[in-house]
């Protein structure tokens, strides 16, 4: 791809290219992981491999020998330990578009230190701030507009917000709405890198590496700016600019660096997120109206979408030494590949797991992961999705499924979601 080629990304394709590179094989991930709980605790061979989708180790997956596990406890146990499970070995996958600097591929204290410089920004008491103007975007700037059309697909609102609170969140421009979804398809673009299929590598790892390019040049000139005009601001970059690490002040390419590792999932996770809320809200018979006329609802939908439905499936990790479990010898450098979407159904802990139940009472489960590499950004999605789905109600009276269009699909053998939920409205 040239140069001009990157300048000129559309959001849209680039979001749907990250789509189709996890959507995998046909093959159902809960039937296959339910066999798996049923039949043994550990799987021994790379269980991810018939699903077709990349992991964070990227090519590198078949390299060394792969384990699975499939329970709740041996999930929270394995995401829990960072020190014999590690992250590192993504620096040489997934994170190679990110030259090795991304806050997944880190370990130890230097995990520890990056974490605690990022996570203030993150946190329920500085987010819960952004509730008002959330709303106000959403409602003013994306849901207005449709009112009259009486129909749409809820996912072109899904794509758009997320994307536009998160970069405003972190301190980028406002004024100017293409140029933040230029930065967003950059950042999908380094997600499609992680390619597998080798006739397809070389033009992907290319592209990834020229998107990240421009999205490490674009965070620059704003953080150069923003630097020379005084490094005010509650946003990231502001909070970046004024931080001490390591007894010191952090330098730009520091600052960019730190933002452009965490754009991928600033709003894509979201989107995909909002489209498994709404799938499961607008299929489960009777319950539309129930938390259209009870918003204290909106809240365990949620949460009982995420556990139902994961966006992502599985996460890998690295074991640092020789481990046994259940009576598995496992050696070190082997890849462990944690099923969070069978953890988040276990029998053992889940009660009736396979039917959605926002009255169920609520256990942690993995949708955002577990221990020291639970998602940073995990409070700004579920307020964000909150308000949407609020929002949505208010501004479009008795929403419902247009009859005259496929009802929403939830796939994707990692990346879950639904690619369309056309509505309409009176």
């Amino acid at each position: 791809m040239t140069d001009s080629s990157v300048q000129n990304m559309n959001l849209e394709t680039a979001y749907s290219a990250v789509s189709d590179l996890y959507k995998g094989t046909d093959i159902d991930i809960h039937e296959a992981c339910k066999l798996m709980r049923d039949k043994a605790p550990v799987y021994e061979g790379n269980f991810i491999a018939q699903f077709g989708v990349p992991t964070n180790a990227g090519i590198h997956q078949d390299s060394r020998p792969n384990y699975a596990v499939f329970r709740y406890q041996d999930v929270m146990s394995i995401l829990r330990d960072a020190d014999t499970y590690t992250s590192g070995f993504i620096a040489r996958g997934f994170g190679e578009a990110f030259d090795g600097l991304t806050i997944l591929a880190m370990d130890g204290d230097q995990h520890r230190k990056v974490r605690t410089l990022l996570q203030p920004a993150f946190m329920p008491q500085t987010v819960n701030k952004w509730r008002e103007r959330m709303d106000d975007i959403m409602r003013r700037d994306f849901i207005a507009p449709m009112v009259a059309k009486k129909k749409a697909n809820l996912m072109e609102f899904g794509l758009g917000f997320p994307i536009r609170i998160m970069y405003a969140l972190m301190g980028f421009p406002e004024n100017d709405p293409e140029k933040y979804r230029k930065y967003a398809a950059w950042a999908l673009a380094m997600v499609g890198g992680n390619q597998i299929d080798p006739d397809k590598l070389q033009d992907a790892r290319a592209t990834a590496h020229q998107a990240g390019k421009a999205l490490y040049d674009s965070i620059k000139e704003i953080v150069v700016e923003r630097r020379a005009g005084g490094s005010e601001g509650d946003d990231l970059i502001g909070k970046l600019l004024r931080a001490e690490h390591e007894g010191r002040m952090l330098d730009d390419h520091e600052v960019v660096t730190f933002c452009r590792m965490l754009l991928p999932a600033a709003g894509e996770t979201t989107t995909r997120t909002l489209s498994t809320v709404l799938a499961m809200l607008f299929n489960t018979p009777g319950l539309l109206d129930r938390v259209r006329n009870d918003r204290s609802l909106v809240g365990p939908l949620i949460d009982e979408t995420i556990r139902y439905e994961p966006i992502a499936t599985f996460k890998v990790r690295e074991v640092a030494k020789d481990v046994e479990l259940h009576g598995v010898k496992i050696s070190k450098g082997s890849f462990m590949q944690c099923m969070v979407t069978s953890a988040n159904r276990d029998e053992s802990v889940f009660e009736n797991p396979d039917e959605f139940n926002i009255d169920r009472r609520q256990k942690p489960s993995f949708a955002f992961g577990f221990g020291p590499h639970m998602c940073i950004g995990q409070f700004v999605a579920k307020l964000e999705l909150n308000c949407a789905v609020n929002a949505l109600f208010d501004l479009l009276p008795n929403l419902r499924l247009d009859p005259d269009m496929p009802a929403p699909v939830i796939q994707g053998a990692q990346l879950r979601e639904a690619r369309n939920v056309h509505v309409i409205w009176d």
